[in-house]
This record gives structure tokens, C-alpha cells and sequence, in this order.
């Protein structure tokens, strides 16, 4: 697939417009938070009748734009069929459900566009703060339009390291990797978005981030705003076939990268 920066900067505005979009969509809903249809998908993981409608008004803007693309979103999942001649819309349009529902601040819509094995654009909007975050591959990383760096620091005790953990892996893998971490004298957080956590990463507010294993439309989203702001991370999902299996994610500054990989277990 041949894809010319023009048609980048295209998908990524339209990225950009969706997430903004969305996250007013899913702000307005918080109005009355309890009136909203919640069920269960698992342990800790929750779905609301605010994702259903926001991750619906996504798809039927992108069907209205890129009728020729391919749609994965977290919410409807199921009916995706891997098509490596297409590219292919990655949602989550509310990561943090379980916060977003406890009236916490600490969740966000991702939207990202996979093509060719690469993630190629992505927009992470945090609409409580108004914050957009955005990446074209090859493009930079920026923040509200700004360009934003990872964090310049020599060793993780000069941060902060996001964490996450889900039912999907067992509870001592993650005990294991918070165990290496605090022996490294670092220090971890956790916000229940690992979306928005990677975006802190890109932006130099959290040193690192660890989840041993994230689904992809939580991950690459984040995943390449953080490579596009100067960072490293195992880009956890390089071909179409791994958009439904997800896997380990890992991101850092440069600097700890190496230190990361150890606390996280992947070297």
C-alpha cells in the first residue's frame, strides 16, 4: 500500500476532529453519570451505554469519510476480519470506563489508523483537560498543536512510571514487574487509562509505562506518540493479525529504556 504524506496529514486531521468530537460526546454524558445503562465484560471491565454511542458516532463518520477503510473498536470488536489490504480505524472511544464511571478525570477517546504493519496516525483527546494529543509517523508528536518530547531524565528514580494490569495475565506477573521497579528505586502510577498514560509518556509528565498485556485499541494509539516524541517502546502490534490479540506494552524515554526493559521482564 502506497501511502503519500498528504493522505497522513488527511487522516490525521480527521483523527483529530473525530477524538475532539468524541470526547464532548462522552463529557456530555457525565452530566448524569448514573442514569447511564452500565453492564459488565469481566472483571474491572466495564461498558456504558457512553461507549456504545460514542464508539457508534465514530464509526459512522469514518463509513461517511474513508468508506474504503477497515473498523476496529472495542466496543464492537466481534465483527472485525482481519484484511492486510486495508487500512484500518483502531478505537477505544472512552479508555478508563472504570474511572470515567466513578466520575474520575483519568480516562480519554484513542483513535488511531493502522496501514501496511505500521500504526500511521494517532489522536488521544483527554477532554477534561482539553488536551489533544497527536502523532503522524514520521511526523513528530504534539500537544495542542505544540510539539511534545519524553522526559528528560537518566534513571527512573528521576520519575514517575505508569503501570497497568487486567485480568487477561495473572496478578504475579505484575506484582513482579512493580517488585523490580521499586528495587530500581522508581516509583510507579496508575490512572486506569492506559491510553492516556502513554500519552503522558510522550509528553515527559511519566518516565515510562508498563502493561504486560494491552488490547490494541487501547495500545498503539499511544504507542506511536510515544516513538514520535523521541521515545522507545516494543510496538506491541506490527501486523493486522495482532489487532485482536494485543500483547505486552512497553514505552519509555530513550534514557531508561534499557532500565525499563529489565523491570518489565522483556530483555
Amino acid at each position: 500500500m502506497s501511502i503519500e504524506a498528504a493522505e497522513l496529514e488527511s487522516r490525521l486531521a480527521l483523527a483529530c476532529d473525530m477524538a475532539r468530537s468524541a470526547g464532548r460526546q462522552a463529557l456530555a454524558f457525565t452530566a448524569d453519570i448514573g442514569a447511564l445503562d452500565v453492564r459488565s465484560k469481566g472483571v474491572q471491565d466495564m461498558v456504558s451505554q457512553a461507549d456504545e454511542a460514542v464508539e457508534h458516532g465514530v464509526r459512522s463518520t469514518i463509513a461517511a469519510n474513508c468508506p474504503d477503510d477497515d473498523f476496529l473498536g472495542e466496543e464492537s470488536c466481534g465483527d472485525y476480519r482481519p484484511n492486510p489490504e486495508r487500512g484500518v480505524w483502531v478505537v477505544d472511544p472512552i479508555d478508563g470506563t472504570q474511572p470515567y464511571l466513578c466520575g474520575l478525570p483519568t480516562w480519554c477517546v484513542s483513535i488511531a489508523w493502522f496501514a501496511d504493519t505500521r500504526v500511521r496516525v494517532a489522536a488521544v483527546y483527554d477532554p477534561n483537560a482539553d488536551e489533544l494529543f497527536s502523532a503522524r509517523l514520521g511526523g513528530g508528536a504534539h500537544l495542542n498543536g505544540r510539539p511534545m518530547h519524553t522526559a528528560p531524565i537518566a534513571r527512573l528514580d528521576e520519575g514517575l512510571v505508569g503501570m497497568g494490569h487486567s485480568n487477561r495475565v495473572s496478578q504475579e506477573i505484575t506484582l513482579a514487574a512493580m517488585h523490580r521497579l521499586l528495587a530500581a528505586d522508581g516509583m510507579f502510577h496508575r490512572c486506569g487509562s492506559g491510553a492516556l498514560s502513554l500519552a503522558h509518556v510522550a509528553a515527559g509528565r511519566l518516565a515510562a509505562y508498563f502493561e504486560p498485556h494491552m488490547n490494541a485499541w487501547d495500545a498503539i494509539g499511544g504507542d506511536l506518540l510515544v516513538r514520535e516524541a523521541g521515545g522507545r517502546t516494543n510496538e506491541p502490534v506490527r501486523d493486522v493479525n495482532m489487532l485482536l490479540s494485543g500483547g505486552p506494552m512497553l514505552a519509555a524515554a530513550a534514557s531508561v529504556w534499557d532500565a525499563m526493559t529489565a523491570v518489565a521482564g522483556l530483555d
